[in-house]
């Protein structure tokens, strides 16, 4: 009886912690999530907010006339992700391999430090690096390497760099966690047992490691999905996405019910890519019990 007291009492302790965070997330999330579904599912009014009828034109609208952003948002959000996987591994392996504890630390401050500016600044900088009259321009054609600027900003590319550059450091981090947990006694008996380099990357480093390049790909692909200032500032008619179509639609044409159609398509989307994360973590918890 006493223990049974013992764990209700548990319980109802852990129910008032969380309870704050519970608050918090109802208000601020759950019930404005609700209001923009059910908006989708209203008609437009005549000063563009949500009226009954209830419709599906505006998912309709969403996939006739936006799917063509869709799949550009889809596209851009996935080669940002793979440049930075692809940057972020070896960079992560590098800064666990420096023996010098000293030069580690300066490794990761230099990996942390954009975060110590203000995005808006950084976007800002980007802006004079790729402009037609901006440094890296001014620097090749000082050096009578090109005749005419590059066009490397208010295009896909532009896009691409910034949101590298902006999210790169999420992908670091994640690797580098489960790097430091990398026990590298396993390489060495991986070429014990005659296995080559590409085989040791396949079949022991990439599963080891395996948590933390999901998780650094879902903290990459969701934001990028969903951006919005770099595509505005970087990406020109040619790289908008489906967060600066959101916003024109609430700010600009002024059709909540279309604007809370594309949320939630945005919002489907980042769902999916969270239950991918969700099932390999699972799949490799479970892996790691049975082991």
């Amino acid at each position: 009886m006493a223990s049974w007291l013992t764990v209700q009492v548990r319980k109802h302790n852990a129910l008032l912690l969380a309870l704050p965070a519970i608050l918090w997330l109802t208000v601020f999330f759950l019930i404005p999530l609700g209001i923009v579904f059910v908006v989708s599912f209203m008609t437009r009014g005549t000063t563009g907010l949500g009226e009954l009828p209830f419709t599906f034109d505006h998912y309709e609208r969403v996939f006739d006339l936006f799917s063509g952003v869709l799949i550009r948002s889809v596209r851009i959000a996935f080669i940002t992700t793979v440049v930075c996987l692809l940057v972020g591994f070896p960079m992560a392996f590098f800064i666990k391999t420096r023996k010098n504890g000293y030069v580690r630390q300066i490794a990761l401050f230099m990996v942390i430090l954009p975060f110590w500016t203000n995005f808006l600044v950084r976007t800002y900088a980007l802006r004079v690096l790729l402009g037609r009259e901006g440094t890296i321009n001014g620097v090749l054609g000082n050096l009578n390497i090109i005749d005419e600027p590059l066009p490397l900003l208010l295009n896909q590319f532009a896009v691409l760099v910034g949101l590298t550059y902006s999210y790169l450091p999420f992908m670091v981090l994640p690797i580098y966690a489960a790097v430091e947990r990398f026990d590298f006694r396993y390489v060495e008996a991986a070429r014990d047992l005659g296995a080559n380099d590409w085989q040791v990357f396949w079949r022991v480093i990439i599963p080891l490691t395996l948590p933390g390049i999901v998780a650094g790909c879902i903290l990459v692909f969701i934001p990028s999905i969903g951006a919005f200032v770099t595509p505005d500032m970087l990406g020109g008619t040619d790289g908008r996405m489906i967060g600066n179509f959101v916003y024109g639609q609430f700010q600009r044409t002024v059709n909540h019910p279309l604007g809370s159609a594309l949320s939630v398509v945005m919002m489907a989307m980042v769902m999916i890519a969270l239950l991918i994360y969700l099932r390999v973590a699972s799949r490799d918890s479970t892996q790691r019990e049975d082991a």
